[in-house]
């Protein structure tokens, strides 16, 4: 049978010619280092905020735990997303800050390694199970914690080069 997969300009790369799915050959791709920057936010009420940034919350070191579930999650996105590559990720970092008038933290991941395909699944996975595991942590407390602002800030490397998201 003829692959056909469409990997040209704007196509879906991951769908052949006759709409069927297919994980991207990427055999044929230079190896680069590639980086990719994701960041979310989570919203929290006052009482959780609070517990959160002073270390007092019941279940012990909230940001520590996240931090942890998002690197995991990150070394983890080819069984979780069906057409993604196991990649062998170099680097992960997982960092916060909290944006104390509007009750948020902001959690950003820097996904790294050299290889043939992109870690912008992984980086964006990593602050989506961050944000949540944060959530679970503090559900007792608040369960009107809103989740978002979920998007990739940053790429470097490979064919199409950098990315940066506009302000």
């Amino acid at each position: 049978m003829a692959e056909k997969n469409r990997d040209s300009g704007d196509n879906f790369t991951h769908f052949d010619a006759d709409g069927n799915a297919v994980m991207v050959d990427v055999s044929k791709k230079n190896e680069t280092e590639r980086v990719a920057t994701a960041s979310a936010k989570i919203s929290l009420s006052e009482k959780a905020y609070t517990l959160v940034k002073s270390g007092s919350m019941s279940k012990g070191d909230v940001l520590g735990v996240a931090r942890v579930a998002g690197i995991m999650a990150a070394k983890k996105v080819d069984t979780l997303i069906p057409l993604c590559h196991p990649l062998a990720i170099t680097k992960i970092t997982i960092d916060f800050e909290y944006l104390d008038e509007t009750r948020q933290i902001e959690i950003e991941a820097v996904v790294g390694m050299c290889g043939k395909t992109g870690v912008e699944m992984e980086a964006l996975t990593a602050v989506s199970i961050t944000a949540l595991t944060i959530y679970d942590m503090c559900k007792a407390v608040d369960k009107s914690m809103l989740i978002g602002d979920i998007c990739l800030k940053k790429k470097t490397g490979g064919k199409s080069g950098t990315y940066i998201r506009p302000e």
